[in-house]
């Protein structure tokens, strides 16, 4: 599966590369019943857009420490940061001891529901699996990711799956045919803790999935046209009721021309879906004169998290 990522001037044995790691969007979200252990289960059609982070791995052999740098300046660079986590663990589990050079390259909004920090947990625990010659599978680094994040299991089985339970069953799922994203970043995130709360304190009962989102739940192949019938984010309503702007940028979207728009995981993220990169740019650019906002226009991607092999100077 990783073989399909992109390689450049391979090496029988690297010791460096560069991983990309790519947004997510949930074209459907659905939180399901709470777990004995205080999550909730959820079911989620989730699909990787190119708008991508990148993570540099240097192996160090005159060192045993993991160094971490960021260019952004709000994420620490410390244990805290899922990369580290994520690097560590692979050590860990691998009982390998080297030092490693990690360089993050932020481009992916922070706390913006398009899983960035998880894609690059993902990265890393990729990138890592290629450098040490590990040969673990996807459902091996799934596992590992799953320790550090509900969204890491989905990365391994990328451009586009089914995930479930807790994050940790993920069913690849064929998407047929390419799109163009609009992503609207508002400029403030969401606490996905408050969005959980909110949710449960405000509905009734939990609703069972649709008869076309049951329908989507056993395919290994889906349309978009049966995606757009199926799509739903159980957030929207609390965090809309609190975010009238994200609203408003939902509304935007679809009057511009989007097949499909809808709030990413529990925010602050809304994205919008069309079937090509003109309309996207005309929808893009109702929102340019925004100051806080970001705005992006990348297409859907159709294959595994890519990476290159680096020349070390």
């Amino acid at each position: 599966m990783l073989s399909r990522g992109v390689v450049i001037s391979p090496q029988p044995s690297p010791a460096a590369l560069t991983v990309f790691a790519p947004a997510k969007i949930n074209l459907i979200l659905r939180i399901l019943d709470r777990r004995p252990d205080g999550f909730h289960n959820l079911w989620s059609i989730m699909q990787t857009a190119a708008l991508e982070d990148e993570v540099q791995i240097k192996l160090r052999d005159d060192r045993q420490e993991i160094q971490l740098t960021c260019d952004a300046m709000q994420l620490g660079a410390d244990k805290s940061n899922l990369v580290y986590r994520a690097a560590a663990a692979v050590l860990a589990r691998a009982q390998r001891s080297i030092g490693l050079d990690i360089e993050l390259r932020k481009r992916i909004p922070m706390g913006a529901g398009l899983g960035g920090g998880s894609s690059d947990a993902a990265a890393t625990i990729i990138g890592l699996n290629i450098l040490l010659q590990l040969e673990w599978s996807p459902t091996q680094m799934a596992d590992i990711g799953h320790s550090l994040g509900s969204d890491v299991p989905f990365f391994f089985f990328a451009p586009s799956s089914c995930v479930a339970g807790r994050g940790e069953t993920v069913r690849p799922v064929v998407v047929e045919g390419a799109r163009w994203v609009v992503l609207v970043n508002p400029g403030f995130g969401v606490d996905t803790k408050w969005a959980y709360q909110t949710l449960a304190a405000t509905r009734t009962a939990v609703t069972p999935l649709s008869p076309a989102q049951r329908e989507i739940d056993r395919q290994l192949r889906v349309s978009w046209s049966q995606l757009v019938a199926a799509a739903e984010n159980d957030f929207e309503e609390p965090v809309f009721a609190a975010y009238e702007q994200l609203r408003e940028i939902k509304r935007s979207l679809q009057a511009h021309g989007a097949e499909l728009a809808l709030l990413s995981g529990s925010g602050a993220t809304v994205f919008g879906i069309f079937t090509d990169e003109g309309r996207a740019r005309l929808a893009q650019a109702q929102f340019m004169g925004e100051n806080m906002m970001k705005v992006f226009v990348v297409p859907t991607c159709s294959s595994p998290l890519a990476w290159r092999y680096e020349q070390l100077r």
